[in-house]
């Protein structure tokens, strides 16, 4: 855990990850029109807090206000991306992340991938690679909340819906 801990401590969320992209490794495939051997996995938490808006725009999510994006991926434990690398640009095109109490329990947030790259197996990637991390991080029990048209997504990877009759419940201010 302190591994995590040291290596996240002295990352920052800024505007812009270009100074701070790390490859971790390559995609190597080409599927219809998409050059994947452009894509790299990032766990960087300097993410642009704009292109996390477009990203997340272009999947219809409600727009939700940066100053509070800044302030979760700031508190999150871990994030995953994914960059559309060239010569003259980067592009975000996969994220997600997860939070922790850093002893037993996680969960993970906003996993979304551009339409133009679903279907490809990149959720699945960012996917393992969180579990992955949490999982060195001797984290037991992973949670996430899911819309019910990626509920299969989920279950495939191993997530179960509802453990032994466990529900969630919330709380909203009214």
């Amino acid at each position: 855990m302190i591994f995590w801990k040291t290596f996240f401590q002295n990352s920052t969320v800024g505007e812009s990850y270009e100074n701070n992209f790390k490859k971790l490794f390559l995609l190597d495939k080409t599927f219809d029109k998409i050059e994947l051997k452009d894509v790299y996995l990032s766990n960087t938490k300097n993410i642009n807090l704009y292109e996390l808006e477009q990203l997340c725009d272009s999947v219809g999510w409600v727009k939700r206000p940066l100053k509070k994006v800044k302030i979760a991926l700031k508190h999150s434990s871990i994030i995953i991306s994914l960059i559309q690398k060239n010569d003259s640009s980067t592009r975000l095109v996969g994220f997600a992340r997860a939070t922790s109490d850093n002893g037993f329990n996680a969960t993970i947030w906003d996993v979304v991938i551009h339409p133009d790259f679903q279907g490809l197996g990149l959720g699945k990637v960012v996917m393992h690679q969180l579990i992955k991390q949490l999982r060195q991080a001797e984290i037991s029990t992973i949670t996430l909340f899911a819309e019910p048209d990626v509920i299969s997504f989920y279950r495939k990877l191993g997530f179960i819906k509802d453990p032994d009759g466990v529900k969630g419940m919330f709380w909203y201010p009214r």
